[in-house]
């Protein structure tokens, strides 16, 4: 489609079926090496270009992986492709008092950014809270020592997004500093 071939110029330049190339392109055959090899010539794509991701995939919620950055009480879905480094973005269902854990943890990005889908929690750190209700965003820092509670009787939903994703480059997407366990200061959070 790219080229604007249709089937049969694609059949007669490889000398294959019109069938045949419908049945490859509904992915209901499978070709020999040295057809791919003839398709690819044609159609003038590298041969390495049949093994790269596509460049629009769907990953559907319900059959979205599971996830476990360390919470308690939740679930979480993995909702970018896993190839996807520049973008990490995760679907959690908080339970009521469900938590990121007593300590603080740093993920190793440039940019977290939660967002509040449903119910409310509060984003912890060394030198306050921040009060997230339904619809509230917020950005925090790569690297900056956090966590989070839904202190509600109610559940929560939050979406996660880390950039780039925090396996990209990295040896390791979260983790907890030893000292760091709560800290002074004002309480950051809205009245």
């Amino acid at each position: 489609m790219a080229q604007g071939l249709t089937i049969g110029n694609v059949a007669d330049a490889t000398g294959l079926t019109k069938g045949f190339i419908s049945r490859v392109e509904r992915d209901e055959t499978s070709p020999s090496v040295a057809t791919l090899v003839t398709l690819c010539q044609v159609l003038s794509l590298p041969i390495g270009a049949l093994f790269e991701p596509p460049l629009h995939e769907v990953i559907e919620l319900a059959s979205a992986p599971l996830i476990n950055f360390g919470g308690v009480g939740l679930v979480e879905r993995m909702l970018t492709p896993r190839s996807e480094s520049r973008v990490q973005v995760l679907r959690s269902q908080l339970e009521p008092f469900a938590n990121g854990g007593d300590d603080y943890y740093t993920i190793s990005c440039d940019v977290e950014v939660v967002h509040v889908l449903e119910g409310a929690i509060t984003m912890r750190f060394p030198n306050g809270e921040v009060d997230l209700r339904t619809g509230d965003s917020m950005t925090v820092p790569g690297r900056e020592p956090h966590t989070w509670v839904n202190r509600s009787n109610d559940p929560a939903e939050v979406i996660w997004m880390i950039v780039p994703a925090s396996w990209s480059g990295s040896s390791g997407h979260r983790s907890r500093p030893s000292s760091t366990t709560g800290g002074p200061g004002a309480t950051r959070g809205r009245s």
